[in-house]
């Protein structure tokens, strides 16, 4: 059960909605939205915001290729006994 309230995938309606459904059809294979990013649905102008925000940041390759920064970030999930 999360600690901050959101709004599931089957709950959304709106902008909500809306979002969700950009996300996942740029994201093809994920059925459902991610609970970090659920951790904003109650904002969805900041919801929108931050995957505008983040995704090129984390999901191209830059100065660090993609694997790289995946590694990291599961590395990280893991010290921090993150679920993520």
């Amino acid at each position: 059960m999360p600690w901050i309230k959101w709004v599931d995938d089957d709950e959304a309606d709106g902008e909500v909605a809306e979002i969700y459904a950009a996300w996942k059809r740029a994201n093809p294979g994920r059925e459902r939205m991610p609970e970090i990013l659920k951790a904003l649905s109650m904002r969805p102008e900041l919801l929108r915001h931050m995957i505008a925000l983040t995704y090129p940041v984390h999901f191209q390759d830059g100065h660090l290729s993609r694997r790289l920064k995946e590694a990291i970030a599961t590395y990280v999930s893991a010290l921090n006994r993150c679920e993520y």
